[in-house]
């Protein structure tokens, strides 16, 4: 998902790692309980990379803003795009997709369930292009967690191993990123993580979804290359 970002970032100096959490792209799904934040942790370690900025997406800032409070050393910045938290309630909304994509995969009707993904969590500015990548994306991470046993949310409820953090301990530049035409959940999200994050700067999407980085690239890459400018993420 982060193609449309990578050489842009390279070309600009920047020394770029992206990981496949479990379960989507080339990493397999969990068989043994696991914390994403550990892996990501784990992964900098093995990489001999002491300090970064956190780039994350949806679940992605779910796990960035877990790193960055737990090892708040290691993160100069963090920018957290439309992301998830387990410490701000579900609405009634994501609820309801969760619910449903349930409900299309008990059916064996992942087609449809991707297609429920899709219309989701893409908005209106979203190309044709990015809309296939999307759907081959959610496909396979389908295809890999089902064919590990079980659906993704009963995977993540099996073997997620969860650990307490404050986020009042990320010392991170940190800028929070919402769309205004993603869901309720999402919104209300980046309430709570600027109401709760010392100093970070909240930036509002009139034309956004859930996924800005996919829907316009070009509007989106300049924004990442101008929050990174002030020297918070170290270059090469």
């Amino acid at each position: 998902m982060w193609d449309p970002q990578w050489t842009m970032l390279v070309d600009a100096g920047y020394r770029v790692v992206r990981c496949d959490f479990r379960g989507h792209g080339e990493s397999p799904a969990p068989a043994e309980p696991f914390n994403p934040a550990d892996d990501v942790r784990d992964l900098l370690d093995a990489l001999e990379i002491r300090e970064a900025v956190l780039i994350g997406a949806s679940y992605g800032g779910r796990v960035a803003q877990e790193v960055a409070a737990r090892w708040p050393e290691r993160v100069t910045g963090l920018i957290l795009l439309c992301a998830a938290t387990r410490l701000h309630p579900p609405t009634e909304a994501i609820m309801a997709v969760g619910a449903r994509e349930e409900e299309l995969i008990a059916a064996g009707d992942l087609a449809g369930a991707v297609a429920l993904n899709v219309a989701t969590f893409l908005g209106p500015a979203a190309s044709a292009d990015a809309r296939a990548a999307l759907t081959a994306m959610q496909r396979a991470a389908f295809d890999v967690q089902i064919a590990a046993g079980g659906s993704p949310q009963s995977r993540d409820s099996r073997f997620m191993r969860n650990s307490d953090f404050d986020l009042s301990a990320i010392t991170a530049r940190t800028v929070v990123v919402s769309g205004d035409l993603d869901l309720d959940y999402f919104r209300s999200t980046a309430d709570h993580l600027v109401e709760s994050i010392p100093g970070a700067a909240r930036v509002d999407l009139a034309w956004a979804g859930h996924l800005p980085t996919l829907e316009d690239p070009a509007t989106m890459n300049p924004l990442i290359l101008a929050w990174l400018s002030d020297g918070a993420a170290p270059r090469r």
